[in-house]
């Protein structure tokens, strides 16, 4: 009614556990339609699938992100992902929580650099799905190593089952963002968690 565009926040989660790495835009992904995840998978991929019905038959001006892992400050220490449970265990000095053997990856991308991606692409021009992401790849446990000698306590790493449909990788190609937002990350995970350490010290204090 007004003329607005409209931007949908999909996520890498609509590639499932990926056959493909690094994922590009263009891979249909391996979701399990059933498992515990598969309502948030399928429903960020039925969110894609409405957006794009929209544009194509209401002339809707749409846009889709799919956002991979980010982290930052202000995150809540009890949400449940990789980043606030490896700044809470190490703040508190208790043993970093790592699921399965901590061989699995993901890509951490630094939320200033995600919303400068999302700005970039809602004033774009594209019309399908782009990828933002940090597409340096590391795995759960160099992640927490990391995590440990930012807070600069080690109290170690304690092992937990891995839940059912945990990808295996996650790391995106950014090769069309590079291409048609002129946009990759520019703040290195280290210092990106040096940013965070304060926030999660405050929230716990």
């Amino acid at each position: 009614a007004k003329g607005a565009r409209f931007v949908q926040a999909s996520t890498s989660e609509v590639y499932g556990d990926p056959l493909v790495n690094p994922q590009p835009e263009s891979y249909w992904g391996n979701v399990n339609p059933i498992g515990l995840r598969g309502v948030y998978d399928e429903g960020k991929r039925y969110g894609e699938a409405l957006t794009m019905a929209y544009q194509r038959t209401h002339g809707l001006e749409t846009r889709i992100v799919r956002i991979f892992n980010t982290y930052g400050p202000r995150m809540r220490p009890n949400d449940g992902r990789a980043v606030p449970a490896f700044f809470s265990a190490a703040l508190r000095n208790e043993p970093l929580p790592v699921h399965g053997d901590g061989t699995q990856t993901r890509s951490m991308c630094y939320v200033d650099d995600l919303i400068e991606g999302i700005v970039r692409l809602a004033l774009s021009e594209e019309r399908e799905p782009v990828n933002i992401g940090n597409p340096h790849e590391i795995t759960m446990l160099e992640l927490a190593e990391t995590i440990q000698d930012v807070v600069g306590n080690h109290p170690g790493i304690e092992f937990h089952p891995r839940p059912q449909d945990d990808p295996n990788v996650r790391n995106p190609d950014i090769s069309k963002a590079r291409r048609v937002l002129d946009w990759e990350p520019q703040v290195s995970l280290r210092d990106g968690l040096a940013r965070t350490t304060d926030s999660f010290r405050a929230a716990l204090s």
